[in-house]
């Protein structure tokens, strides 16, 4: 352990205000450390939104090292604490964290953490997997099978999940993939999105 740290950790637990906390987190993040992670996802559960994101953008930033803890500390009762650590792992995109976000998103209750998840499918990193072409498929499978979702939010979380897997996929396959929720769709703010994305990605595969 580093015990330069130890001051920057024992000021984040003396914390006494809202800013005092906020203060302390920065410096800690700022030293980029893996000695900081457990620190810094500690702080997700603080509620303090601005801490919080300190805390998320300096586990963003020390990247890859910061998965295992990330997946392994992610807590289980504070539905606020696991959308940052979902959107952390998004943010990075080590397809480590596949089950749990393939879990996160059809399972967790807490709608805030299954959009973050979701959108997450669309970030991973398939150069750094062990088996792309089978993580890629499983990915596919859910955000499917997700369109179906009752709740239209998560269904435009699919689409932005969709439009981010640009380069990822082949143009067919992610024309079939959009045309297919387009026909689905009936909620006029996610038939917007998906017009969106497939002008974007997949022209040639836009009706007149």
């Amino acid at each position: 352990m580093n015990d330069s740290l130890s001051p920057l950790k024992l000021a984040i637990a003396q914390a006494s205000t809202p800013t005092d906390l906020i203060a302390a987190v920065e410096k800690l993040s700022q030293i980029g450390e893996s000695a900081a992670i457990p620190d810094l996802i500690a702080v997700f559960g603080y509620n303090n939104p601005a801490a919080a994101t300190i805390a998320m953008k300096g586990l963003i930033a020390l990247g890859q090292a910061a998965v295992p803890q990330l997946i392994h500390l992610m807590d289980d009762y504070n539905y606020g604490a696991r959308a940052y650590t979902i959107r952390a792992l998004s943010a990075i995109g080590d397809p480590r964290a596949l089950d749990l976000l393939i879990m996160a998103a059809q399972n967790d209750f807490a709608p805030s953490v299954r959009r973050a998840a979701i959108k997450g499918l669309g970030t991973l990193q398939w150069r750094w997997s062990d088996d792309p072409e089978g993580d890629r498929q499983r990915v596919l499978t859910v955000l499917e099978q997700l369109l179906d979702d009752t709740d239209w939010s998560m269904r435009y979380a699919v689409i932005v999940a969709l439009d981010r897997l640009q380069g990822e996929l082949d143009a067919p396959t992610l024309g079939a993939l959009l045309h297919l929720a387009k026909h689905k769709e009936g909620d006029r703010t996610v038939q917007a999105r998906i017009w969106t994305a497939l002008q974007r990605h997949a022209p040639i595969l836009v009706p007149a």
